[in-house]
């Protein structure tokens, strides 16, 4: 498999308790979305995990994956990256995109000026914000038709309201 058809949705951030219990770290929205995937990818070698059980905790994901049955076993899944197969991703409306999809994406103003391609994405409360690879970075607001005038995922760019000096 490669890894384009993979998406990353979180990853294993520490360990609850002595029985194998591990805290997932979600990308998803909402974050318990994380937990309804069937089998989960771990790590950069793409190790298939299920999920036994799970829940919320306060506000974080606690989960024990089949075959994890104490603290040491889980202990060799803390940090490790969780994956998903892209066709587990339900379909989007029109008008809204997947982080996994924008990344990438060549961002353009309205004179034309390339400012960049998105690097990362970032989760603010108020909205997203797209990172750009530019030196030094360029942080610009993911809000349509306020900054995004426009996504065109088989072109590979972002129209954005924005001055390329800013």
């Amino acid at each position: 498999m490669q890894n384009t058809e993979l998406v990353l949705v979180g990853k294993v951030s520490g360990i609850f308790g002595t029985r194998g219990w591990l805290k997932l770290f979600s990308y998803t929205r909402p974050r318990s979305n994380l937990l309804a995937y069937p089998k989960l990818l771990l790590g950069p070698k793409h190790i298939e995990h299920k999920i036994s059980d799970s829940k919320e905790h306060g506000n974080r994901l606690i989960a024990l994956f089949v075959g994890i049955s104490d603290r040491d076993q889980a202990a060799n899944l803390v940090e490790l990256e969780i994956f998903i197969e892209r066709q587990a991703l339900r379909q989007v409306n029109q008008g809204e995109y997947y982080w996994a999809d924008l990344i990438g994406l060549e961002v353009l103003n309205r004179e034309g000026v390339n400012l960049g391609r998105i690097a990362k994405m970032h989760e603010t409360g108020a909205n997203d914000v797209m990172e750009l690879d530019s030196k030094p970075a360029r942080l610009i607001p993911f809000v349509m038709h306020t900054y995004v005038e426009q996504v065109d995922l088989e072109a590979g760019k972002v129209l954005v309201d924005w001055n390329a000096d800013d």
